[in-house]
C-alpha cells in the first residue's frame, strides 16, 4: 500500500555556486539528487562567480532561500568568502570536486591548477565537438550520405527508435554520428555496403513499445488517422525485416526498449572502444 509519505515529494533549495558555466556542476549535481527518492531539488544556479561583489550577491540570494550550497570555486580567496557565509548562515555548504581532484592530484604527484574555467578552453576538443555536432545534424534522417564514410558511427533503425538524439548525445561525446532511417519497401543506401571505418549499429525496440512512441508522435501531432505506421502487424513485420537486415550484415545490435539516450550512447560508445563484431545488446 502505497504511503502517505510516499505519494509526497520532499522539495529543497540548492544553490549552485560555480566560477565558469555552471555545467559541470548542475550535472553532477542532478545526477546525486536522482539518487533519492521522492526528493525535487529547486536549483538556484550563479555561474561565471569570479569576484567578490558576485559572490556577495549570491550570498544575499542564498539568505533568502535557505538549503544547501554547492560549488566548483577555484580561487581561494572566493571559496573561503564562500565558507564563511555559509557558517554564518549556518547552511551547508559542498566543495563538489575536493574529493576528486584531491585523491588524483595524490595519485599523480602532480600539483593543482588554480587557473578559473580551465576545462572550458577553446582547445581542439572543443573544437572536435562543435564539428562532431554539425556532422550529426547534417547526417540525420538520412541526409549527407555522399559523405558517410567520414561517420565514426551509423546508427540504423526503424523510425522512432531514438536515432537522432542518440547521434546528438555522441556529438557531444566528440563522435560523428550519422543515423539512416528503414523505411518499409525502401532499400537501404548503397553506400551502407561499403562503408570501411564506421561503426555501423542496428537499433531495435519492441513492438508495443514502438506502437506507443508512433502514438503519441501522432497526438501530438494531432493526427489520428490509421495507417501502417502504427499497425501492430505492420510495426511487427518492420522491426522483423530490421533485425534480419542486421542479422545479414553482421551489424551489432541494441535494443532500446528500456534505454534511455543515454544509455543507448554508452552502449554504442562501449562498441565503439570495443570492437566492431556481432554484439547483442539487450535493453
Amino acid at each position: 500500500m502505497t504511503t502517505a509519505a510516499s505519494r509526497f515529494a520532499t522539495y529543497f533549495h540548492v544553490h549552485l555556486v560555480s566560477d565558469s558555466t555552471g555545467e559541470t556542476l548542475n550535472a553532477m549535481a542532478r545526477a546525486v539528487c536522482a539518487r533519492f527518492d521522492n526528493v525535487l531539488p529547486i536549483e538556484h544556479i550563479y555561474a561565471l562567480v569570479r569576484s567578490p561583489r558576485q559572490l556577495e550577491r549570491a550570498l544575499t540570494d542564498i539568505e533568502a532561500a535557505p538549503g544547501v550550497v554547492i560549488h566548483t570555486i577555484v580561487d581561494d580567496q572566493l571559496r573561503s568568502a564562500l565558507e564563511e557565509g555559509c557558517r554564518r548562515l549556518d547552511m551547508t555548504c559542498i566543495a563538489a570536486l575536493d574529493p576528486l581532484v584531491s585523491s588524483l592530484s595524490r595519485y599523480l604527484g602532480a600539483s593543482i591548477s588554480r587557473r578559473v574555467g580551465a576545462q572550458h578552453n577553446l582547445d581542439n576538443d572543443y573544437f572536435n565537438r562543435m564539428d562532431a555536432l554539425n556532422y550529426a545534424i547534417g547526417h540525420d534522417d538520412g541526409q549527407g550520405g555522399q559523405d558517410l564514410d567520414q561517420a565514426d558511427v551509423v546508427l540504423v533503425g526503424v523510425s522512432r527508435t531514438s536515432k537522432t538524439p542518440t547521434c546528438i548525445y555522441l556529438a557531444h561525446r566528440g563522435v560523428r554520428a550519422a543515423n539512416v532511417p528503414l523505411v518499409p519497401g525502401r532499400p537501404i543506401p548503397d553506400k551502407l555496403h561499403n562503408l570501411k571505418n564506421a561503426l555501423i549499429v542496428g537499433l531495435t525496440v519492441s513492438p508495443d513499445r514502438l506502437i506507443q512512441i508512433r502514438r503519441n508522435r501522432l497526438l501530438s501531432l494531432k493526427e489520428d488517422r490509421a495507417s501502417s505506421y502504427t499497425d501492430v502487424d505492420a510495426v511487427r513485420d518492420e522491426i522483423v525485416q530490421a533485425r534480419r537486415l542486421y542479422e545479414r550484415q553482421g551489424w551489432p545490435v541494441i535494443d532500446v526498449t528500456r534505454r534511455s539516450v543515454e544509455e543507448t550512447a554508452a552502449a554504442v560508445l562501449n562498441l565503439l572502444h570495443g570492437g566492431h563484431g556481432q554484439i547483442e545488446v539487450l535493453g
